[in-house]
């Protein structure tokens, strides 16, 4: 007994903008169960859809009602008593064509309970008006008539319409009390069923407080984390370019001690040329003084002097050419000198500044 649901399925539910008449308003965030409630009571049909403690559509079917698909997976009707339009979004085709093909059978069949319940009403009225045309015509007889057996065969049957009407509204006012009793535990199961719903509620609101606090916390400790990579990275960034410098420094300290050892080359091949020095300025005492000695030994020899001056004048020039030479040369090598000095200078304070 009660309210049962007959077919179920999900969708997405949107509901008419109230002001333009044109857009439509999302009434779910998601996909929500949508389903057909058929009340054996009242014998009437419902569309009903609830997302989490909202019911967002409560539609009540009547045969006037028209279900129109609007595109593939979308369809709507109109509920003048909830004064809106309902449209629901399905994820296939197929189960909008269910919808719609329950929707048609929902809607025969509340015609259906319309037309049976016309018929009673129609049936009650027309008892009521017999039996008001039965009651005259009973006193009119007896008025006639006069006699008590005459009022008792007329009277009879009125007697027994009416007992069997006080005994269909007694089984009627039974049944209203037994129902009445139905509804008081099927009212006070929705009391219990109310009350765990509050305290599920009470308990997931405390429990999304604690949830909401924990985030908190977490956006907290997440901010940290950031603030603590952000300097990380940055010290990181610090370190690589401490790297590079370091990298830098010891490509150039490689360069200078390269080029200190091709100076120490040059240096070393020109000590070599100048330990050969002394032996030439030897060699030029040594002709010299030959020299001196030849020229005591032939101022006798005039005439050989004569054809040997050309070759002294030869070797004075020569001599005076090697004696420029070897000065041009010992400038060439005191420059080194100071140059090597300053380099080594140089690469001495550069270890000491790296």
């Amino acid at each position: 007994m009660g309210e049962q649901p007959i077919f179920t399925t999900r969708a997405h539910v949107f509901q008419i903008d109230p002001t333009t008449k044109k857009n439509w308003v999302p009434a779910s965030k998601q996909a929500v169960t949508v389903s057909y409630f058929y009340d054996s009571t009242r014998n009437s049909y419902r569309i009903i859809s609830v997302d989490g403690s909202k019911v967002i559509i409560n539609s009540t079917i009547t045969p006037n009602m028209t279900f129109t698909k609007t595109s593939q997976k979308f369809g709507q009707w109109a509920d003048s008593r909830a004064n809106t339009v309902f449209g629901l979004g399905f994820a296939s085709e197929q189960q909008l064509a269910k919808f719609a093909e329950k929707f048609l059978e929902v809607k025969e069949a509340a015609k259906l309970a319309r037309d049976k319940s016309q018929e009673k009403m129609e049936t009650s009225s027309n008892h009521s008006q017999e039996s008001g045309r039965d009651t005259p015509s009973s006193t009119q007889a007896s008025s006639i008539n006069g006699t008590d057996d005459e009022k008792i065969s007329h009277v009879g049957p009125v007697d027994a319409l009416l007992q069997s009407e006080n005994d269909r509204l007694k089984t009627a006012v039974e049944q209203s009390n037994t129902n009445a009793k139905k509804w008081e535990t099927e009212l006070q199961t929705l009391k219990d069923s109310n009350a765990r719903l509050v305290e599920a509620l009470k308990e997931s609101t405390t429990n999304v407080e604690t949830w909401k606090k924990q985030l908190t916390t977490c956006k907290e400790e997440s901010n940290q984390l950031r603030e603590k990579i952000t300097e990380l990275e940055a010290q990181c960034d610090e370190a690589n370019q401490e790297k590079e410098r370091n990298a830098q420094l010891t490509e150039r300290v490689q360069e200078l001690e390269s080029e200190l050892q091709e100076k120490e080359l040059e240096l070393e091949n020109l000590r070599k040329q100048a330990e050969i020095i002394p032996q030439l300025m030897e060699e030029c005492e040594n002709i010299t003084q030959k020299l001196q000695v030849a020229e005591v030994k032939n101022k006798d020899m005039e005439d050989r002097i004569e054809t040997l001056q050309a070759d002294i004048d030869d070797n004075h020039h020569k001599q005076g050419h090697l004696r420029v030479e070897l000065k041009k040369f010992m400038d060439v090598l005191d420059g080194k000198i100071d140059e090597l000095h300053e380099f080594r200078q140089g690469l001495s304070k550069l270890g000491a500044d790296n």
